[in-house]
């Protein structure tokens, strides 16, 4: 089944550039768009997207505000914030009312598809700039991993399981999990996909 996407803008240009990127791409199906919040709660009376794309800044009310309406009344839409906006604020405070993403306008067609897939798999996305914005306010420093603690980083950037992990390296499950644990935290990535971000953009993996 095609994922419903629905985009929340006041400027056509941006709709329009982010409909032409998704349009024809298998497994999407375009919804449409609205270019306010009241255009916005009107449609989801009627019709049910799997993912938002949300402005945060809109003419009648802010998208924060939105967005947080929206996951009181569908909690299963899965919003993501989509916004010119590079402050960790705007990104904490879309995020603390309930999007499952954050997305700059800059982003790539990449991006945008990796955050769509991400939040229909039940995780968070932070678009690779949005991801080092968040790591570069919550401290410079770089992690100290342990010479293991890399290898698992290397297998987990694979796509390798905990299991496959566990029989690659002749260590227990548990022990993987340990390891995962403690990168999500040295990195202070909230999942693997951000881990994965940061790790790479500091020359981990």
């Amino acid at each position: 089944m095609a994922t419903r996407i629905f985009i929340v803008d006041d400027h056509y240009m941006i709709i329009e550039g982010i409909r032409s990127l998704l349009q024809n791409e298998k497994g999407l199906e375009w919804m449409g768009h609205a270019m306010n919040a009241t255009s916005c709660l009107a449609f989801l009376q009627t019709h049910q997207p799997n993912i938002i794309l949300l402005d945060i800044n809109l003419p009648d009310i802010s998208g924060i505000e939105l967005c947080k309406e929206i996951k009181t009344k569908y909690p299963k839409i899965g919003i993501i914030g989509l916004s010119s906006y590079n402050q960790q604020s705007y990104i904490n405070k879309i995020m603390d009312n309930g999007a499952s993403g954050y997305v700059l306008k800059n982003a790539t067609k990449e991006e945008l598809l990796d955050a769509i897939e991400t939040v229909m798999e039940g995780e968070k996305y932070l678009s690779d700039e949005a991801a080092l914005i968040v790591k570069k306010n919550v401290g410079s420093k770089i992690p100290i991993i342990t010479r293991r603690e890399k290898e698992v980083l290397s297998l987990i950037s694979e796509g390798l399981t905990n299991n496959q992990i566990a029989t690659k390296l002749f260590i227990s499950i548990t022990t993987v999990d340990t390891h995962r644990k403690n990168l999500l935290a040295k990195f202070e990535a909230k999942n693997t996909a951000t881990l994965i971000r940061m790790a790479t953009h500091l020359e981990f993996i």
